[in-house]
């Protein structure tokens, strides 16, 4: 039918279109370009007087004034101690140390303070010593007490080798007493009183000592003889 006409295709733009995506994104890209220049513009065309004007400054605080501090001041009581003239110094009544009382102890004798201690009598006991015999390796020594008192007494000798032994200690003629042995010598106390104005013979045996004792006494009193 030659006589009728054929509608136009409408779908012939959307075809186009959907098939060059290319188109859509240049017409976005200058629609952004468009409103990229309007925007400049505007802001261009902007007055000085709407510019951002800088605020007030912001008020001052004032602080407090703080008291100053005192001064220190010298003290009028030490301005006068320190004026004061040595002849003002003195020292007052109730301050003044007491007088010490003397520590010296009263004398024994019931005397006055500077009065001499009394000294007590000498043993009426002594002794005189010697060598009686003399061996290889030891000797017999003896020791002669003598009571010059007119009443009896009892008696204590002691004798002294440094480095000897004592192998044994007697009387001549008498009661026997006892023997203490120390590390360098011994003690005789006798067994009974020493009758007065008489004596006794104390004789002792000692090995590997010199025959001159280094100490002899009886009843503290030094022998003769050495």
């Amino acid at each position: 039918m030659s006589g009728t006409g054929r509608a136009p295709n409408k779908s012939y733009g959307t075809t186009a279109v959907a098939s060059s995506p290319w188109i859509v994104v240049s017409i976005g890209v200058a629609v952004m370009v468009v409103l990229l220049v309007v925007a400049l513009g505007a802001y261009r065309g902007r007055s000085p007087d709407f510019d951002a004007q800088p605020g007030p400054p912001p008020p001052t605080v004032a602080l407090p004034e703080l008291p100053l501090p005192p001064t220190a001041s010298a003290s009028p009581t030490s301005s006068a101690r320190a004026t004061r003239t040595p002849a003002e110094r003195t020292v007052s009544p109730s301050t003044r140390p007491a007088p010490s009382r003397s520590s010296r102890a009263p004398s024994p004798t019931g005397g006055g303070g500077d009065a001499p201690l009394a000294v007590p009598p000498s043993s009426p006991l002594s002794g005189r010593y010697r060598v009686v015999n003399s061996f290889h390796g030891g000797f017999i020594g003896e020791v002669l007490i003598r009571n010059s008192s007119s009443t009896g007494r009892d008696w204590t000798a002691r004798l002294v080798f440094p480095g000897g032994r004592l192998d044994s200690a007697w009387l001549e003629g008498g009661p026997q007493g006892t023997v203490s042995r120390t590390d360098d010598g011994f003690s005789y106390r006798s067994g009974q009183d020493l009758a007065g104005g008489a004596s006794v013979a104390l004789r002792f045996y000692v090995e590997d000592a010199d025959s001159r004792p280094a100490s002899c006494t009886v009843d503290g009193v030094a022998c003769t003889g050495l």
